[in-house]
């Protein structure tokens, strides 16, 4: 199928979006909107090798970032035809096991779904009625973050909670990242040689959103994000793993409102909380005790979750590195498995110093490799788009 993909990643204050080849795999453009709702935005817009498009002017809500992502095109090119719309959606709860096709009945459903991701969903759905309206003879396909956590097995997906929650509300795991996942998961196995089926990965996706992954045979059998995403590892804002009891605790000596305790985890916990920041750079390049007890705290945790599902897994073929600072931090690399040297993992620190896209950060033969896969959310959306619409020749 020849033609184009626009792919939107609609966020509370943003769209990113592009426009992705599906013959060449090429992006003949790419772009940001940013501040949507603020009182100055900016839009920068990719087209090719000249110097980008850049309009900065408020963008007073979404529809207005969307019709300035048309102008954009319209004036800097390429030519938006889109053969398929591909909209990342958040959650998509035990609904939805793969991408599909966009209507009323979907709209609805992930509508049902926003008070399981309040902080997404919602604007991830705006996204795709504004894409609706903008091409309405296009297909729209939405690909969820959850869906490829769906082969998660019951005793990986079950929360020991009452059976009213568990039957009536819905209450379980689903995991996120999952888009990133199922990308990097096909790439880690083509860097091996070898047929993806076969291999047990781990998959560190550490950004200001962090997750651990097991992933085996292709599928994922546990996942460190749970009901939401604030499950887990200690992320830019977000606290992962705490005791339940403390919303309860809370509110007995504060008064505190539960949801504002959610709120609290979600917005002013993680690495904002330990280091006063959220950004990494800025915590590696502090050398004060704030800072230091903040990269301890942070690369035990994903220590402690790459041995607990090294023992779920009982081998592991490869643990992959991607996300912001998977990619890019050496050192939390180095940190995150520092004495696990007995189970095959360490990195080379020659490697891993240096070095940029695709590599191994393992010594050449190590018993377990240590990979560095870039992800790619966009381009799996389009690649699932595409496979969807075209009825599973292609991609």
């Amino acid at each position: 199928m020849a033609g184009h993909i626009l792919v939107l990643n609609t966020g509370s204050s943003s769209i990113k979006y592009e426009l992705v080849d599906v013959r060449t795999h090429d992006r003949p453009a790419r772009g940001l909107i940013e501040r949507i709702g603020e009182r100055s935005g900016r839009l920068t817009h990719h087209a090719g090798d000249g110097p980008p498009y850049v309009r900065e002017r408020p963008f007073p809500d979404h529809g207005d970032g969307l019709d300035a992502m048309m102008e954009a095109f319209a004036a800097a090119g390429p030519e938006l035809d889109p053969v398929a719309v591909g909209h990342r959606v958040v959650h998509g709860g035990a609904r939805f096991g793969g991408p599909v096709l966009v209507d009323d009945e979907v709209v609805a459903v992930i509508e049902e779904l926003a008070p399981l991701a309040p902080l997404h969903n919602p604007v991830n759905l705006a996204g795709i009625r504004l894409a609706r309206k903008a091409f309405p003879s296009v297909p729209q396909v939405a690909v969820f973050d959850t869906a490829f956590h769906r082969t998660l097995p019951p005793e990986a997906y079950t929360y020991a909670v009452p059976r009213d929650w568990r039957e009536e509300l819905g209450v379980r795991r689903f995991g996120f990242h999952g888009t990133s996942c199922a990308y990097v998961s096909r790439r880690a196995a083509a860097m091996l040689g070898r047929d993806l089926t076969e291999l047990n990965l781990i998959v560190l996706h550490l950004g200001n959103g962090a997750s651990a992954t097991a992933i085996s045979g292709g599928r994922s059998v546990d996942t460190s994000m749970g009901l939401t995403p604030l499950e887990g590892l200690v992320m830019g804002t977000r606290s992962g793993d705490v005791d339940p009891g403390l919303a309860g605790y809370l509110a007995r000596v504060s008064g505190a409102d539960p949801q504002q305790v959610e709120q609290d985890l979600s917005r002013r916990s993680g690495l904002l909380a330990l280091a006063g920041t959220l950004d990494m750079r800025e915590v590696r390049a502090r050398d004060d005790d704030e800072a230091r007890l903040a990269l301890r705290i942070y690369t035990r945790r994903i220590r402690k979750y790459v041995g607990a599902y090294y023992a779920l897994l009982g081998r592991v073929d490869a643990v992959v590195f991607t996300g912001g600072v998977g990619e890019h931090d050496a050192a939390t690399r180095a940190e995150a498995l520092a004495g696990l040297d007995r189970l095959g993992l360490a990195v080379d620190p020659a490697l891993n110093a240096a070095g940029d896209g695709e590599r191994a950060v393992s010594a050449p033969g190590a018993e377990v490799p240590v990979l560095v896969v870039p992800t790619d959310e966009e381009w799996e959306i389009a690649h699932q788009a595409l496979t969807l619409i075209s009825g599973g020749a292609e991609g």
